[in-house]
């Protein structure tokens, strides 16, 4: 099962060991998003596109992403296995050639909003035979976890996933056509009834009743999720959740794509090539060794409060030198102190200036609390905050006891290489 992120750390991935970036791919894989409205819709798309690419590494596929729908025309098309739509569906002038596609053969991975409408008539063949849901009718606030069911246990994308398991986070969409009722319909998975009420405004909640979640259509080569909503702090449009922080859904996918794809369930992944940099795990702790120094990132004094500086020191394995790797959204992730893991690397003041330096603070959501690890190969790692851009970085690389990290302007150099090494 999915144990470990990669490179980005994008998050619930858990794929295992990295493919030779030269072995070609079995099939390639072309989405298609807008990433212009609503904050959560915009914030899976940066979600999507930081985790799929690192699937595709993983499991031997490639994966594009584009916002120019005009690429969705007969003679394009014709390179790709899959198509996906991440977060809307195709506009007038495109819809031909899709629809083409899928009656020659092609596949079909949509998500969440993909699917929504109030007017199905604009495009009867694919909301009211395609999908089979016709309109959108209600959607559940705010965005919850439910527990899934898997209602067909024998489909490929299905068959290896228990019969039921947590979902991620999403808002979740019901729609006006009974899918039970169409004979094309294979409903893969559906909301069990240990979830409901499902939703926190009561006047936006399921409080019973059977809402499909992942399906598939008999006549096409074809899947839907509906699923792709993360939960959002509209106020600081700082995302809150992952859609991929499920296993069991991270598996639905993976498989999926295969059975799309005409391959197969999804393979064993190969071992990392000489050279690489090997897995992080989101649950193991670690102690993050500086290149140039050889010293740990630590705690001062063992510190557990806010405002404990960060700094470099002598490796001696305690808890103020261990960290944490927790996904957050978009490929970043927060880093847990293992003295008190509430305590995360902070970005002092949310300062986006050169020099300004590293604290222990309360996680709060901020972007000055997250960073991306970007791989440098043998098992070195750039920290790079997300909202400043820049790098965790040993002020002018010193190799003394006690410095106190700082952020500063990316330069590639060994005063902000690290190295993530596990603890028991």
């Amino acid at each position: 099962m999915f144990v470990a992120l990669v490179v980005a750390v994008s998050a619930g991935l858990g794929l295992g060991l990295a493919r030779s970036a030269q072995a070609a791919p079995t099939f390639k894989v072309l989405a298609f998003y807008n990433g212009t409205w609503d904050a959560a819709h915009i914030d899976f798309d940066r979600d999507a596109r930081a985790w799929f690419p690192q699937a595709a590494a993983q499991y031997g596929f490639s994966w594009e992403a584009t916002t120019n729908w005009g690429l969705l025309n007969t003679a394009n098309l014709a390179q790709y296995k899959v198509v996906m739509f991440l977060d809307d569906a195709p506009p007038a002038a495109q819809r031909p050639a899709f629809e083409q596609y899928m009656r020659n053969g092609g596949a079909w991975l949509g998500f969440h909003v993909s699917a929504w409408t109030d007017n199905p008539s604009s495009w009867s063949w694919y909301y009211n035979t395609f999908l089979g849901s016709g309109a959108f009718q209600t959607n559940t606030w705010g965005p919850t976890r439910v527990t899934m069911r898997t209602d067909n246990r024998t489909h490929p994308a299905t068959q290896a996933l228990p019969a039921t398991f947590a979902s991620s986070i999403s808002e979740w969409y019901s729609w006006s056509n009974d899918l039970r009722q169409n004979p094309d319909i294979d409903i893969l998975a559906s909301v069990d009834p240990s979830s409901f009420p499902v939703g926190t405004d009561p006047n936006q909640s399921w409080y019973g009743g059977y809402y499909p979640l992942v399906w598939s259509n008999k006549r096409y080569r074809m899947l839907y999720a509906n699923f792709g909503h993360n939960a959002m702090n509209y106020s600081t449009n700082t995302g809150l959740s992952s859609t991929f922080d499920s296993p069991q859904q991270n598996k639905l996918l993976i498989d999926g794509l295969h059975w799309l794809a005409g391959v197969g369930t999804s393979p064993t992944p190969t071992p990392t090539p000489t050279g690489t940099a090997g897995p992080i795990s989101p649950t193991a702790w670690h102690t993050v060794v500086n290149r140039g120094s050889g010293k740990c990132v630590d705690a001062r004094a063992a510190g557990t409060a806010n405002g404990t500086a960060v700094q470099q020191y002598a490796c001696n394995s305690s808890a103020a030198q261990q960290y944490q790797f927790a996904p957050t959204s978009g490929g970043y992730l927060r880093v847990n102190n293992r003295g008190n893991s509430a305590q995360v690397l902070d970005v002092t003041d949310r300062s986006t200036a050169d020099s300004a330096s590293i604290q222990l603070w309360s996680y709060s959501g901020g972007n000055n609390q997250q960073w991306r690890a970007e791989s440098e190969g043998g098992g070195y790692y750039r920290l790079v905050n997300r909202n400043s851009g820049k790098c965790l970085d040993v002020p002018g690389a010193s190799t003394a006891d006690s410095v106190q990290l700082v952020q500063y302007t990316c330069n590639g150099t060994a005063a902000q290489s690290f190295r993530l090494v596990p603890q028991a």
